[in-house]
């Protein structure tokens, strides 16, 4: 195939399917190509621009791949959440330098990946604080809040030392609740106390 072709082919997929992300064996597949004549031609479709290595064996067209539509592919079932994501929803100011993902599923030494789009750190959680998002990759705000409360308490870390919160008036109180169920007591505790500290110093 040519680097036209190559373009062509992984843009359809984009079109058509909505998938962005690719394997070696579903390059080779859609080539046609042998496993080892791939490895040259991957290496030939990097150095012309036409294809770009976002993650060890994940690859797609340069600037077509999102953090989202990564994760996904490098663990199916993880999800997007903390302060990654609270940045994402306006929620914090400060831009995080890690990605953390909760999933059900053990990774051991591949716990922390460096990416062409940053620093993914799994992190694994079992129910009822793991709860894939109902319609997208990423945590929404008030479940993102919750996870990060509970992640740093893990760490015997408080919340609010750490990174400075907006908007905190205007996250779902009750979706807040639904989802502070499924975590311990200590965690709706703190919870709780940022968002009154949030509610006190909002002009009147």
């Amino acid at each position: 195939m040519k680097a036209t072709e190559w373009e062509q082919a992984l843009r359809q997929y984009r079109d058509r399917y909505g998938k962005v992300v690719f394997t070696p064996t579903e390059l080779a597949n859609i080539s046609g190509h042998s496993m080892p004549v791939l490895k040259n031609t991957l290496r030939r479709l990097r150095n012309r621009g036409v294809l770009q290595q976002y993650a060890a064996g994940k690859y797609g067209l340069p600037g077509a791949v999102e953090v989202e539509s990564l994760v996904s592919a490098v663990c199916t079932g993880a999800y997007i959440t903390g302060l990654y994501a609270l940045y994402k929803h306006g929620v914090v100011t400060q831009t995080p330098r890690r990605i953390h993902v909760f999933t059900n599923r053990r990774h051991n030494r591949s716990r922390i990946r460096t990416t062409e789009l940053g620093t993914l750190v799994f992190v694994c959680v079992q129910r009822p604080v793991y709860s894939y998002p109902h319609d997208s990759v990423m945590a929404g705000p008030e479940q993102a809040f919750c996870d990060f409360v509970y992640r740093m308490r893990r760490q015997g870390l408080s919340a609010n030392s750490l990174v400075s919160f907006r908007k905190l008036g205007s996250l779902d109180r009750q979706e807040m609740e639904c989802h502070l169920s499924r975590y311990p007591r200590t965690v709706a505790g703190e919870v709780h106390k940022l968002l009154l500290a949030a509610a006190d110093t909002v002009p009147v």
